[in-house]
């Protein structure tokens, strides 16, 4: 419970309040003041001590005050709490605040009820244990928001480029392909060819190489070749005879031996010797035989074998058909897989023909001297060996590419019957697939799905922690509806509410509800202009009274009551005079049900009030008053305010009766018409109503009586004319010299004694 207020420094009206720290506050304190005094002031640093919320005491520091606002409160057990640079310490202090904030916070502002007043009442509504499921199923829900954002970057990371205009989601849930590189290639050349199904199908296949060989063994075999049968010494002689004729000698001879043989010449053509006996013509006779002339017939044969096999234009076609198949490779490779043509056709050629002419060669020697052994030289193996190895490369390309018409046949096929539009989906598939699982991509998916999954645990949570609210809202809502509507039945309110309920939204929990009046439900809000809403159908003081249910309804509430200081700050604004003693009521049932009661006002009459039927409470008065230019905290004698005019003139007129008055003998006299006016109203309301006058009431007394309309005795009214008159003496509108009137002392004593018996009648 709060004991005092210590000290108040440089905040709102109050410059350095030390003469407060000695006024204690009781579990009912009652603190007034005029308007414009600090009351409200007081009010704000009690609701920011219990929100430890700085900043309404900051916004309310001292104008032209030296230094930062300071503030110390005391509690009953010897504790402080101390605002100081700007914050409270660590004090936990339970105060809940009825005044204007609490109502344009939580019920209304001006003659609207705003979503954000729904939320705060929704707040306010569930209490401490609701605030904490809210608050966890809020957390939560700030979470997912916190999910969401990121969701968004991350995903905002994986650019449509790389999504293959996938959405993000079917993007990341994309499985892995094996081998995709390879489907992705064929897929390419799927639709490839698709879209040139035409020109494949026009398009021919490939051709095969073909290079001659050399067969050197055989070569070898002929240019060895002689003639075995004829005489050694024979072909000695006539090898020394035509190795002296130079180079043709056996040519020339051999075609010398073919006139004779076949002129049947016995002389030689050219000396015209006789054949016959020359010894060397024997010996050609036996040389250029028959043997002889077959053995230049192979030797002619193989020539025209190598020339007619080796012709030129074999090499010219053979060139002009690999760049046929390096045309026909370039086509078809953008559909299937196809090796390069790495075929340096200048090197084979020349190879080729180094090979034939060396050959060539060799052969011609050996037509020219059939007889001659020849050998081919290690120089031409050698030669034909490195054109053997091109023409091997060259027939195995060959193979390879022609063995691919198979493939291009299927091919041909396929695109024939091929539907562009799902090649094309195939292709994009793929590549998202190559693209989703790239190392960068990879990564950026995992963290997207990863948030997803967190993402996803949280709704989870989301979903328990609503769950475990709706379950307890469920609970209290309807126990609110019923104390709210049971606390305007005691205010005399002529409307109650109904379906008091929550609502969740986007900006989270809100309170709905309507008024019903005249079983008629009147909405918060009207979507329609000139429907009937709250703004429009109650007044300011239905609206206070309203707000005053929530509040006592909260404090019923509240499990932890107990431990609650309440301060209620003019509670009787705007409110109807007959809801003043309801008022007064609750606040005495929640002074045995709550820790302290703290009420201000400037309402004199309603804290009396409140005062005279506390009595019986642990009650304390204190006071706001003027200090200088600020104000300061002061006791307030409540009994003396209490006292009404009637009760201090009929005070004052006893106690002159009693004891004299001093100096003062002008007041007694001035107060015996009062005493009688307000004697008078009491006992004759109907007849004295307020702003009557004693005189005309006499007057109407005179002509009733003896009637049955009889309202005083003739005695009474004598006396009372005799009262009045003499009383009239000392009033301003009877008596234009009043103040300076003559005063007999004995005379007053007498007209007092005789006023008091009048008025005890």
């Amino acid at each position: 419970m709060l004991d005092k207020f210590s000290l108040i420094r440089n905040v709102g009206k109050f410059d350095s309040v030390n003469a407060g720290a000695n006024l204690h506050l009781n579990k009912l304190a009652l603190i007034y003041a005029e308007n414009g005094r600090g009351k409200t002031t007081l009010a704000t640093i009690l609701r920011s001590l219990g929100d430890n919320e700085p900043l309404p005491i900051v916004e309310r520091t001292r104008l032209g005050g030296q230094g930062e606002p300071h503030i110390v409160i005391a509690n009953n057990h010897g504790d402080t709490a101390m605002f100081q640079h700007g914050a409270w310490d660590d004090s936990d202090v339970n105060i809940l605040v009825f005044d204007d904030s609490f109502v344009a916070d939580n019920i209304y502002s001006g003659i609207d009820v705003d979503t954000e007043h729904r939320q705060k009442l929704h707040e306010f509504i569930i209490g401490a244990e609701g605030v904490a499921l809210n608050s966890a199923l809020q957390h939560v829900v700030a979470r997912i928001e916190v999910h969401n954002q990121a969701i968004r970057e991350k995903g905002a990371r994986i650019t449509a480029v790389m999504r293959c205009g996938l959405s993000i989601e079917a993007f990341c849930a994309l499985e892995d392909i094996e081998d995709v590189d390879n489907l992705l290639q064929e897929a390419e050349r799927a639709l490839a060819a698709a879209r040139k199904s035409e020109a494949i199908a026009q398009k021919n296949t490939f051709i095969s190489l073909s290079l001659p060989d050399f067969n050197l063994e055989a070569l070898n075999t002929l240019l060895s070749k002689t003639l075995p049968d004829i005489e050694a010494a024979s072909a000695a002689q006539v090898s020394e005879h035509i190795g002296s004729f130079g180079k043709g000698g056996e040519s020339w001879v051999a075609a010398g031996m073919t006139v004779v043989k076949e002129n049947d010449l016995n002389d030689c053509p050219f000396c015209k010797q006789d054949l016959f006996g020359s010894e060397i013509i024997s010996h050609y006779q036996s040389i250029f035989s028959q043997g002889y002339s077959a053995l230049k017939e192979d030797i002619s044969t193989c020539f025209s074998s190598l020339e007619r096999d080796h012709r030129t234009e074999f090499m010219t076609a053979f060139e002009r058909n690999v760049r046929t198949i390096t045309e026909i490779r370039q086509f078809w490779s953008e559909f299937i897989y196809i090796p390069d043509i790495d075929l340096d056709t200048v090197l084979v050629a020349r190879l080729w023909r180094s090979c034939f002419d060396a050959i060539k060669a060799v052969l011609k020697a050996k037509k020219e001297s059939p007889l001659e052994d020849f050998t081919l030289n290690q120089e031409i193996f050698d030669l034909v060996d490195e054109y053997r190895t091109v023409r091997k490369t060259v027939h195995e390309l060959s193979d390879s590419l022609v063995a691919l018409n198979e493939q291009i046949k299927i091919l041909k096929e396929r695109t024939a019957e091929s539907n562009v539009a799902a090649l094309e989906a195939n292709l994009s598939s793929l590549r998202a697939v190559k693209s989703r699982y790239s190392n960068a991509v990879s990564a950026l998916c995992d963290d997207y799905l990863e948030e997803l999954a967190l993402k996803v645990a949280t709704e989870e949570q989301r979903a328990q922690a609503r769950a475990a609210l709706d379950q307890y809202r469920e609970q209290v809502f309807p126990k609110y509806q019923e104390a709210i509507n049971r606390y305007l039945v005691k205010f005399n309110a002529g409307y109650r509410l109904d379906n008091v309920s929550s609502v969740n939204n986007r900006g989270g929990s809100s309170c709905n509800y309507s008024v019903l009046i005249e079983n008629t439900p009147v909405p918060l809000r009207s979507n329609q202009v000139g429907q009937p809403s709250f703004k429009s159908t109650l007044s300011s003081g239905d609206r206070n009274t309203l707000a005053l249910a929530f509040f006592f309804s909260s404090i019923e509430m509240n499990n932890n009551k107990a431990n609650m200081i309440v301060t209620i700050d003019d509670p009787m604004t705007s409110l109807d005079d007959h809801r003043s003693l309801t008022t007064i009521q609750q606040i005495k049932e929640i002074v045995d049900v709550v820790e302290q009661v703290i009420v201000l006002s400037h309402s004199k009459p309603f804290l009396c009030n409140l005062w005279s039927s506390a009595r019986s409470l642990p009650v304390s008065a204190t006071k706001i008053s003027r200090s200088g230019s600020s104000s300061t905290l002061s006791e307030w004698d409540v009994n003396q305010d209490c006292i009404t005019e009637h009760d201090r003139n009929y005070s004052k007129v006893c106690e002159f009766i009693e004891n004299g008055y001093g100096n003062d003998e002008r007041s007694v006299a001035v107060a015996l018409r009062p005493v009688l006016e307000s004697y008078i109203r009491v006992i004759y309301p109907n007849t004295f109503p307020p702003g009557s006058l004693l005189g005309p009431f006499i007057s109407i007394c005179e002509q009733r009586e003896n009637t049955q309309a009889q309202i005083i005795s003739p005695a009474s009214r004598t006396e009372l004319r005799a009262l009045l008159d003499y009383a009239n003496r000392f009033h301003h509108d009877t008596n234009p010299a009043w103040q300076t009137a003559n005063i007999n002392e004995q005379e007053l004593l007498n007209h007092a004694i005789r006023t008091i018996d009048f008025a005890s009648i």
